[in-house]
């Protein structure tokens, strides 16, 4: 068929190409490919109307030149915009010809990011816009996919064999019905009418991101409301989204920049989506009878099922798409807010006692260390308050972010980095169980309920409200007594000032401090029977226009009691005024945190992210343990080591009792970069010499001796370059490096690069102070020598008269899960050991371990004191992280726990080339990433899947010369959940990879 086509094409349009078939529904589709030029042929229907190709021409050639994304039109030899010629079998089909547009098909492109979202509604938008001035006969046919004219699925229903989801369309279809005499007074245009996700086109770039490319098939052109083509471009767009009402917000926000919408358009737009999804299922369903091998007219017949069986809330998302457009959250919303605004300061004391003087107190995440746990909110917590707070009464703020809300339902995921409510919707008025309430203003009671569930409302009552227009408006009173269902019934009229109710106790109320919960809504159609009294800090928006602020209820003012959260733009500019430009911050979007448990971060608005990146938090962030023992040590004595004291000496004992025999003496000073410093000194006093080996790419710390011996630093554009009395030798990297893992000799062939530096030392008449390397080299990308690597190369250097310096800051305490230090691994005895900053857990400790013979020749009369390196506080503290690994047992958790991430990185590796190497121990792991065969680097890639996760809420670094190789290294006390959440986002991350790199 297609040297048929081929012919033809080179005869009416000059253009000589090898032709590939595409998908269409009834006429065929050619992708013409003549070499730099690509261009689609359409061959026509039999039977098509030459109208029907003027129409699309016309329409095309009118957008061409506004930046719509629209096809270009390929005139035949004659200037014509069409041919009819002769098919194989003699019929005479209709030929046009368009250049062809980049990108893929929407359905294929992955992500789908909220930038794209807006420039593909904008682009609508202005497609609609221009198409205003468009008018062609042909738009006014009769055809079956007019959403205007969709109720001839009526009959054709009883196809659809599930009774359930018929149910769904006969819903759907009387909904659509109920409005439809609404939609038939909109003006009507043209219209494209199938803005589905096979006719956008998107180029998608690692760097650039995804862009709409094209816009094609005018085929189904008609004359219709705008909100028809909005309407059908948002039922296509949503499908399989995470978020499809977002989704559809997002879109129908920026089609509004372009062409604006009316109230009605919005109040019609959600109808009419599910409308043409229910026409394209039955379409399909119809298709499929009569050509049951045919793919293509099914194909979205199964996400548009998905999407008509979720149950989604009609309400709030008319509500959302007015945010997105700017209107009110509901219609009179501000005429409600003006009349409570006015009123402000008439209403009826909500309690006896005026509570205009009360203080207000943060219960926010950066307010309060409450609770200990974010994910487990106590009994005696819950119960305990403010309990420290002197006043009758104490509020706490609207819009206020708190982790106090611990209950799975306040997550939307099953991971602990999932969705969560945490913002406050309400005002808490604190004071003693058993005060009276009133209403501030008559109401009728629409609810009164026992919420019983732990940490829910307990008693709980929401009455009905008017105001002067009769514009309904509600008021929640949560954590009541019980007994107020005796009292009260559905539809019973409370006067203003009228008692009602009663606080309740923490036995009765939901486990909480006496207290009580106001919260105001301007609608109950969206709000579900559970009230939500908390809202995900990314629905804010949504939520804190639906329960605005209650203050004026409480006659005070909206200043002092809403929440003035923390600006993180303000924030960063501060920091940028404040502090030196190369005082780096991660991530393209930086995060602010501002509280840590465990394995995880928690923002300034209550989001949850999985830390799978900061090793200085080695058994956790905020472990409760070293916050009591530091407490304890402030309360006592914070002083140095120029006096006695006990704890010095039993930090120095749970270090040794780690370490091998003869490295038995201890320094204490301030972090990693102080102690390698001093391992330095301890070298060249030993030996009186000064010349250093190292390998490449190395990291040691920021003083002035630690750079020196950093490749990593030193040798950054504009760094200090290598001293003469430094000497580079390869890192023993046996994926890419000069010796592989097919060589079974390269432990040996990389150790005798040292003989190379020896000789440099000797050459320039220096003297070897020693070799000192990172025993896993970290930044260097997570390397693990080849065993026998190291006991060779300190053989050489003890040989020599050099000292060997193992650098375990990285890698000690128990890290490599099988390892309690990586110089065992290699089956080596150091002469100085260096440890850092995971032995404080955030606090400034770095230690250096030595031989007692090292440590003899360093005292030479010249004094050794840090101010705060061995003080009180840090050896309790020291203390207390070595007891904690023993006791939780998180040297055997980083073994199991590293078992698993590295099977789950080995399957992905099976899955997705671009995975090159898996490598570590324990929760020490490097994965490389390489865009061919020859190992080139994948660093932008690398950095896109680091942004990624970090907007999956999952923490993750870089490292490497090439920054190509992705680093996970946990606090130990991860468990197998959080390492599912790692595996499972890394893989939907490597998939989004291909969509660039196909």
């Amino acid at each position: 068929m297609s040297n048929h086509w081929e012919a033809k094409l080179s005869e009416n349009f000059g253009i000589d190409a090898s032709l590939e078939s595409l998908d269409g529904e009834y006429d065929l589709n050619f992708f013409a490919n003549a070499s730099s030029k690509k261009y689609v042929l359409k061959v026509m229907r039999v039977g098509c109307e030459p109208d029907f190709i003027n129409m699309q021409c016309a329409a095309i050639r009118m957008l061409n030149g506004k930046n719509l994304c629209t096809p270009e039109i390929i005139p035949t030899v004659s200037g014509a915009d069409f041919a009819s010629v002769n098919d194989e079998e003699g019929n005479l089909r209709l030929v046009w010809v368009i250049k062809a547009k980049s990108g893929v098909c929407y359905s294929k492109i992955y992500p789908r990011p909220i930038d794209f979202i807006y420039d593909l509604g904008k682009k609508i938008g202005g497609l609609n816009k221009a198409l205003k001035e468009f008018d062609h006969p042909y738009l006014d046919r009769d055809f079956k996919w007019n959403l205007m004219e969709s109720n001839w699925i009526t009959d054709y229903l009883y196809l659809i064999s599930d009774n359930d989801r018929k149910d769904i369309l006969i819903e759907i279809i009387e909904e659509y019905n109920s409005v439809l005499h609404k939609a038939n007074k909109l003006p009507q245009f043209a219209i494209h009418n199938d803005l589905n996700d096979y006719n956008i086109l998107a180029t998608s770039d690692i760097s650039e991101g995804v862009k709409v490319s094209g816009i094609i098939d005018f085929g189904d052109m008609i004359r219709s409301p705008h909100i028809c083509e909005l309407a059908i471009s948002c039922a296509y767009i949503a499908l399989d989204q995470e978020n499809p009402i977002k989704t559809i917000a997002d879109l129908v926000g920026s089609y509004h920049t372009k062409n604006p919408l009316t109230e009605l358009d919005l109040d019609l737009l959600f109808i009419f989506l599910k409308m043409r999804l229910a026409v394209s299922v039955v379409n399909s369903t119809m298709m499929s009878k009569e050509n049951p091998d045919d793919a293509y007219i099914t194909i979205s017949q199964a996400p548009a099922w998905r999407f008509l069986d979720q149950k989604f809330d009609a309400n709030m998302v008319l509500a959302k798409l007015r945010l997105a457009c700017g209107f009110e959250v509901i219609k009179n919303a501000n005429r409600i807010l003006d009349y409570l605004h006015k009123n402000r300061g008439s209403f009826a004391n909500i309690f006896q006692s005026s509570i205009e003087h009360a203080p207000m107190v943060d219960l926010s995440i950066s307010g309060t260390a409450l609770p200990q746990n974010p994910f487990d909110l106590r009994l005696d917590e819950a119960a305990k308050i403010g309990s420290d707070i002197n006043a009758d009464y104490w509020l706490g703020f609207w819009g206020e972010p708190r982790l106090i809300y611990t209950s799975q339902a306040f997550r939307s995921g099953i991971y602990n980095n999932s969705n969560r409510r945490s913002v406050h919707l309400g005002i808490d008025i604190f004071t003693n169980s058993g005060h009276k309430i009133s209403a501030p203003l008559e109401g009728i009671v629409k609810t009164v309920e026992n919420r019983k569930f732990h940490l829910d409302y307990g008693g709980v009552v929401i009455l009905e409200h008017n105001n002067n227009h009769g514009d309904k408006f509600y008021s929640l009173y949560g954590h009541l007594n019980p007994n107020v269902l005796k009292k009260l019934s559905v539809g019973q009229i409370i006067e203003k000032g009228e008692i009602f109710c009663e606080l309740g106790s923490e036995n009765n109320n939901g486990g909480w401090a006496p207290h009580l919960h106001l919260q105001l809504s301007l609608s109950l159609e969206c709000m579900n029977s559970n009230w939500p009294g908390v809202s995900d800090p990314d629905e804010l928006n949504f939520w804190g226009k639906l329960c605005p602020n209650p203050a004026s209820l409480l006659n005070l003012d909206d200043d002092k009691t809403g929440y003035k959260k923390i600006d993180k733009k303000i924030i960063q500019d501060e920091r940028k005024s404040n502090f030196g430009g190369n005082l780096k911050l991660s991530y393209k979007n930086p995060l602010m945190f501002v509280r840590g448990w465990k394995h995880y971060l928690f923002d300034q608005m209550g989001r949850t992210y999985l830390d799978a990146y900061n090793n200085v938090p080695h058994v956790g962030h905020s472990h409760p343990r070293i916050q009591r023992i530091a407490t304890k040590q402030l309360q006592q004595l914070n002083t140095n080591t120029r006096y006695l004291h006990p704890i010095l000496n039993e930090f120095s004992k749970v270090i040794l009792d780690t370490m091998p025999d003869k490295l038995s003496v201890c320094y204490f000073v301030n972090s990693g970069s102080e102690a390698n410093e001093l391992a330095l000194r301890l070298a060249r006093t030993a030996t009186n010499g000064q010349d250093i080996i190292t390998p490449d790419h190395g990291y040691h710390g920021n003083t002035n001796a630690a750079v020196e011996v950093s490749a990593y630093k030193f040798n950054k554009p504009n760094g200090i370059g290598c001293k003469p009395w430094v000497h580079i030798v390869d890192v023993a990297d046996d994926y890419r490096g000069e010796f592989r893992r097919s060589d079974p000799n390269r432990a040996n062939k990389y150790a005798n690069l040292v003989d190379r530096a020896l000789s440099q030392i000797k050459l320039r008449e220096g003297k070897l102070a020693g070799f000192i390397s990172e025993t896993f080299p970290s930044v260097g990308g997570q390397i693990i020598p080849p065993s026998g690597y190291l006991s060779k190369v300190y053989e050489k250097i003890h040989t020599a008269g050099g000292i060997c310096i193992a650098d375990e800051v990285q890698t000690g305490l128990g890290r490599l899960g099988s390892f309690f230090y990586g110089f065992e691994q290699q089956n080596v005895l150091p002469d100085v050991v260096v440890l850092g900053k995971p032995i404080g857990n955030g606090h400034p400790i770095g230690v250096v371990v030595t031989t007692k013979e090292i440590a003899k020749k360093f005292d030479n009369g010249i004094e050794f004191f840090s101010t705060f390196g061995g003080s009180t506080l840090s050896c309790a503290i020291g203390v207390e992280v070595m007891k904690i690994i023993h006791d939780e047992k998180l040297q055997k958790n980083a073994f199991l726990r590293g078992e698993s991430l590295f099977e789950g990185l080995l399957n992905l590796q099976l899955q997705h080339p671009i995975i090159g190497d898996v490598r570590g121990f324990g929760l020490f792991v490097g994965v490389e990433l390489i865009v061919d065969n020859n190992l080139t680097p994948a660093t932008e890639i690398a950095a896109y899947i680091v942004n990624r996760m970090r907007e999956k809420r999952i923490l993750i670094g870089v490292e490497g010369p090439a920054d190509n190789i992705l680093k996970i290294r946990p606090p130990l006390t991860i468990d197998n959940n959080d390492i599912d959440c790692i595996i499972s986002a890394l893989d939907e991350c490597l998939n989004e990879v291909k969509t660039f790199t196909s």
